[in-house]
């Protein structure tokens, strides 16, 4: 039931009182441009199975790895060894080196794939690591979201969620206090009734390091729901709501996507019994940044944080809460917001800030685990929550109704959740070996580890199932290790799959449904979304072509010299000629050696189809 704005439906028709966003985006043109094609969503398999993984050859190895088309193995250069062997005869394979871990420093690995005899003369060319802070594209797209809060709402985020992680690790004091919060007397369920006041203590400043300010805010119940409690400030600018704004709102959040979150991540915790997630608008969040400040840098839409569940504090409101701005057209706690602003902005904030809470409760209350979640695991999972808003109104919406232009891809009422996930993706992809899936800082104010866990998270749902989502939650493990245990599998082994995936998604020439389940997408066609992306802002610095990934190929006798970091994948390409023997493939330390086992060295390998481009 999102509100659009006329400027995200047509292109190139300037306004200048457009609203801001509160995360990364594309503009007008671009959402509407890059949504001309429509998505894959075949799911259909040819039963073929990746083979076995093998291990890295030593210096008394042997066999050959023969792959049919199509067909994929791992080769696992953790155990020692330095390459391996693959058959020839017009074979042409992808190779896709990886450090398939989240359990390292990040720290860069040098490394050579290529032939054994190639020496620094015949090295084709050298990748080396990229700077991490050039994460934020510094052209086209960094530009079309400065005017958008993304870069104050995740630097808030990832404070809130540190803030989290130091209060639990306080020790048992903190967890014996929440198991008897969960295990004491039940309240009484009654409602409030709307209209009456409550007073809520709400982080009233963004630094988080050292002292957390709070500021009591009083606040009138506006609106009672299922599944939400809505609260607004009483300090509230007065013109901020027209009649029925507030029903409108509140059955926004609560029919729609209140259960989108808990469908697809379980139910948060309940430490206040009233059997309902506390939704409160008030004008401290707006003064969390500037005007100036805002307009530079963007704003805080809303925010979850942990201290309301785990801390026993005069601060802590002891419940489940969501904070979000409040309508503000004037401008008087910062940069404007009104209601339609609110409508378009605030819900992906929403379901992203709302996984949060759940992966925080299910964690540490329920669970009684001794940490939260990784940082990037629970921020992929908030990315996908986001996703999931866009794939509501996707499939509320089906082509092409719902949609401005009849060839969008996506309709109207999405594209406030997928707009940032497709810029930021596009950016992981475009380094895909610099930019860390599992070891990136959740303080990394960065955008391409953002795309990267969302399509790691994303591909695991669609192999998995998305009931993996709950048994990511409702665990005291965190990171690789709880995606082993949802998923069934070694982390090893579905990195190099998912690494293979980035790529063989839809390959150029060849049926989508020919390609195995395994190393493809299921609910997403990645060539069709950055095609339409490099259409609408391509080609530029940010959008250089139409799919982000370059496969370098390596000719017969030569390698390639390049850095890659933990949790990354790089790619290339061997074609050997008709008739040939079996080649040999090095994979090391420029020196020769074998790559540090700690940092999990494998290669994925894909036998490509005749014809693949």
């Amino acid at each position: 039931r999102s509100r659009i704005p006329s400027t995200l439906l047509l292109p190139n028709m300037p306004n200048d009182h457009s609203p801001k966003r509160p995360g990364p985006g594309l503009p007008p043109s671009i959402l509407v441009i890059a949504c001309l094609m429509a998505c894959s969503h075949d799911s259909s398999s040819t039963g073929i199975k990746p083979t076995t993984g093998v291990a890295c050859k030593t210096a008394n190895g042997s066999g050959t790895i023969t792959l049919g088309a199509m067909q994929t193995t791992t080769v696992d250069c953790s155990q020692g060894g330095t390459g391996f062997e693959l058959a020839g005869g017009g074979a042409s394979y992808l190779l896709v080196p990886e450090l398939a871990t989240g359990d390292v420093p990040i720290k860069a690995t040098s490394y050579t794939l290529g032939s054994p005899n190639a020496n620094s003369t015949q090295v084709l060319a050298s990748a080396p690591l990229l700077d991490r802070a050039a994460t934020i594209a510094p052209g086209t797209v960094a530009r079309l979201t400065q005017d958008r809060p993304g870069t104050r709402q995740r630097l808030f985020d990832a404070q809130l969620r540190a803030l989290d992680r130091r209060m639990v690790a306080r020790g048992p004091v903190g967890r014996a206090q929440r198991s008897v919060a969960m295990t004491g007397p039940a309240k009484a369920q009654v409602t409030p009734d709307v209209g009456s006041i409550r007073p809520f203590r709400v982080i009233a400043t963004t630094d988080t390091t050292a002292t957390t300010v709070f500021k009591t805010v009083n606040a009138r119940l506006a609106y009672v729901g299922t599944n939400i409690l809505l609260y607004v400030d009483t300090l509230t600018a007065a013109n901020g709501f027209a009649t029925g704004d507030l029903s409108g709102i509140g059955n926004l959040f609560d029919q729609t996507l209140y259960p989108i979150d808990v469908n697809a991540f379980g139910q948060p915790s309940d430490i206040d019994q009233n059997e309902h997630l506390i939704m409160l608008m008030t004008p401290v969040v707006n003064a969390l940044v500037t005007s100036a400040d805002c307009n530079k840098d963007g704003y805080i839409a809303g925010f979850f944080t942990g201290y309301d569940l785990a801390s026993r504090t005069a601060d802590s409101n002891q419940g489940e809460v969501f904070y979000t701005v409040a309508p503000d057209p004037a401008g008087v706690s910062s940069c404007a917001h009104t209601v339609d602003d609110i409508e378009f902005t605030v819900p992906a904030t929403f379901l992203h800030e709302v996984q949060h809470l759940i992966n925080f409760s299910q964690h540490v209350i329920v669970h009684n685990a001794s940490e939260p979640e990784e940082g990037w695991l629970d921020e992929g999972l908030s990315i996908v929550a986001e996703e999931l808003g866009s794939r509501y109104y996707e499939q509320k919406f089906p082509p092409p109704t719902g949609r401005t232009n009849p060839l969008q891809l996506f309709p109207d009422s999405s594209q406030g959740f997928i707009g940032g996930l497709l810029t930021n993706s596009y950016a992981f992809l475009l380094k895909p070996d610099t930019a860390t899936v599992t070891l990136h800082s959740d303080s990394d104010d960065g955008l391409a580890w953002r795309g990267s866990v969302w399509l790691l998270v994303r591909w695991l749902g669609d192999l998995k199932g998305e009931e993996i989502y709950k048994r990511l939650e409702a665990t005291t493990l965190t990171g690789t290790a709880n995606i082993e245990a949802a998923a069934g599998e070694s982390f090893q082994g579905l990195f190099a799959d998912f690494g293979i995936a980035l790529y063989t998604d839809s390959i150029a020439g060849v049926a989508r449904s020919s390609i195995p389940q395994r190393d493809r997408f299921v609910t997403r066609n990645l060539r069709q979304m950055y095609a339409a992306l490099f259409r609408a802002a391509g080609p530029s610095a940010d959008v250089p072509r139409a799919f982000p990934i370059v496969v370098q190929s390596i000719p017969a006798n030569q390698g390639v010299s390049a850095s890659i970091l933990p949790g990354t994948v790089a790619y290339y390409r061997i074609d050997t000629p008709a008739g040939s023997g079996p080649v040999q493939v090095r994979f090391a330390t420029p020196a020769g050696a074998a790559l540090e086992a700690s940092r999990r060295p494998q290669v994925a390998i894909f036998r490509l189809p005749p014809g693949a481009g």
